[in-house]
């Protein structure tokens, strides 16, 4: 347009659109630049996070997966206000009002917080993991899934348990599958007629005539304690995690059917009763 031919007035009002034209023409390109380099950026920024994060040992899958999406998260903020930035935008209020949103979510939200925070600290310390027997806080079972929010467990009679992360975390964890082996005590009480050294030497063989007891530490056989009924004995021995509890019921069958064959009684409680006669 020829500004010459236009009224002075009109003719410095189109220069001005014109100049703000080209200014709001610049300003929405390099946005739009900034914008799409900025979302191709936090994907490559996610990729990179997650197959570090991949290469560590102590990072579950789904921690890695997590910190990824939330580094990608950031980068995307950070990209819309430096959009809204070339707009002319206060960012600086904007950053507040956003600041202040998320302390108010995060206080209506405490529970759920925890519940992550507790999730992080499990994927990363790794109490325990899948497939592990555990007990906490009351709950048993095995760890069948592992969330940011809960951890999903299966009885040992079949059924679901949901356990909240926050009251496994801060519970004491008992991992039963941990440590490869385990050792096992087998406690009976025998009578004080009985022989202590046959009863002991008839327990010790039959845990060296079963495989599942480990050599090394050897089993052991002890005198636990003086009963009011009975002298009890114990036999201590090692096993693999996995064959601990059949061995347990296993030497507990055997151990009564080669005691029973052995003479060597398993008394009852019982308690002698004497009667005194008085005499005047």
């Amino acid at each position: 347009m020829d500004t010459e031919l236009l009224d002075p007035k009109y003719a410095e009002m189109a220069t001005q659109l014109a100049e703000l034209g080209v200014q709001y023409t610049v300003n929405i390109g390099s946005a739009l630049a900034v914008l799409v380099v900025g979302l191709i950026l936090a994907g490559l920024i996610q990729r990179w996070v997650r197959n570090a994060l991949s290469r560590v040992d102590r990072f579950d899958k789904t921690l890695t997966l997590f910190i990824a999406k939330v580094v990608k998260y950031i980068v995307q903020i950070l990209v819309l206000v430096t959009v809204l930035a070339q707009f002319g935008v206060q960012t600086t209020s904007m950053l507040a009002a956003l600041g202040a949103a998320g302390l108010a979510i995060g206080l209506a939200l405490q529970g759920t917080l925890a519940n992550i925070a507790a999730g992080i600290m499990v994927l990363v310390l790794r109490p325990f993991s899948v497939g592990d027997y555990i007990d906490a806080g009351g709950i048993s079972g095995t760890v069948d899934e592992i969330g940011l929010f809960v951890t999903q467990l299966k009885t040992s009679d079949g059924v679901f348990v949901c356990a909240p992360n926050s009251q496994l975390w801060s519970s004491v964890i008992t991992n039963y599958s941990r440590h490869p082996t385990r050792r096992l005590e087998l406690v009976i009480g025998i009578g004080y007629e009985d022989d202590i050294e046959k009863a002991l030497k008839t327990l010790h063989d039959l845990a060296l005539g079963d495989e599942r007891v480990l050599a090394d530490p050897a089993p052991a056989v002890i005198v636990k304690s003086l009963d009011d009924s009975a002298v009890t004995i114990a036999l201590r021995a090692w096993a693999t995690t996995e064959d601990f509890w059949s061995l347990s019921w296993d030497l507990t069958r055997s151990a009564k059917e080669t005691f029973d064959k052995a003479k060597i009684s398993i008394p009852y409680p019982q308690r002698d009763l004497h009667v005194y006669q008085m005499t005047s």
